[in-house]
């Protein structure tokens, strides 16, 4: 591809990528809601390196926000993320608008029992419903071979997993590593929500984490002392609101009371009114025996 080309219409883009397809190109997907940081940018990069072609859909999905969240102020940065894309070569920017995407009469849903019902789920009842509907919106239109998601979103690639697995969709699902800023928070388009104080705060995230595998690698099994010390960690810090401290299997998500094999551990964190989500796994060569 000579540069990058920015397509507004679902079926420009299906029709463009279905010719490539034809040509026998590797086509990759980084579905992201724009407001781009390095994050985003590993997706690209790792999708630049294992595909001819690389498209990123930059596309605020109002499906997945229930009524008082925060869809009317999530940040658009449509000209910088373009600008951003255009620097490490991707070929597509696909940026709909809500009515191209849920044309009017638009009815159709997918939902993905179980692993979307827990953690997230329970916190935001619609919110995988929206994430399901768009990203296989975004699969049937790209006829991606290959879609990238960062592990920061674990719970959303273990449901977007399950619906490639029981719908049999062809496109492979990749999970890229947690890309952090130098103190451990993980980048997250909200992160520019916070206050600087909240910013500070919000470092606890990682460093709870990191305490919590360590307990872990120490040969501590029982799931609710790591969970606790994790909680004091937090609640120590001012203004904040835990949704939830998680210790669950990867595949699954189900909740642990031991200790065993590879775990997952899973935080949503309010500082102020900022709601941020992260993650560590510890697989089980780290764990002592």
């Amino acid at each position: 591809m000579a540069r990058l080309e920015v397509v507004y219409e679902p079926q420009e883009l299906q029709n463009r990528l279905l010719d490539l397809k034809k040509q026998g190109k590797r086509i990759g997907l980084v579905p992201t809601m724009g407001a781009l940081h390095y994050g985003h940018l590993s997706l690209a990069i790792t999708s630049k390196n294992e595909c001819d072609v690389t498209v990123v859909s930059d596309f605020v999905n109002p499906t997945q926000f229930a009524p008082g969240e925060d869809f009317d102020k999530y940040p658009r940065t449509l000209d910088n993320d373009i600008e951003l894309l255009t620097h490490i070569g991707v070929d597509f920017v696909f940026a709909p608008s809500a009515a191209a995407m849920y044309p009017r009469g638009f009815k159709a849903n997918v939902h993905v029992g179980g692993v979307s019902e827990v953690l997230e789920g329970s916190f935001r009842p619609t919110h995988f419903d929206g994430v399901c509907t768009v990203v296989l919106k975004l699969f049937n239109i790209s006829g991606a071979d290959v879609a990238y998601f960062g592990q920061k979103d674990f719970q959303q690639v273990a449901v977007v997993k399950k619906m490639v697995s029981d719908l049999n969709l062809s496109t492979e699902i990749v999970s890229c590593p947690i890309i952090r800023e130098k103190d451990g928070l993980a980048m997250s388009s909200r992160n520019k929500y916070l206050s600087p104080t909240e910013r500070e705060n919000a470092t606890v995230l990682y460093r709870s984490l990191e305490t919590a595998r360590e307990i872990i690698e120490s040969g501590v099994r029982d799931a609710k002392q790591v969970r606790e010390t994790v909680r004091q960690m937090i609640e120590a810090v001012p203004d904040t609101k835990i949704d939830y401290i998680c210790i669950a299997d990867p595949d699954t998500l189900g909740e642990m009371s031991s200790i065993a094999g590879n775990v997952v551990i899973l935080l949503a964190v309010r500082f102020g009114s900022t709601r941020l989500i992260d993650n560590i796994v510890v697989p089980p060569g780290k764990q002592s025996v």
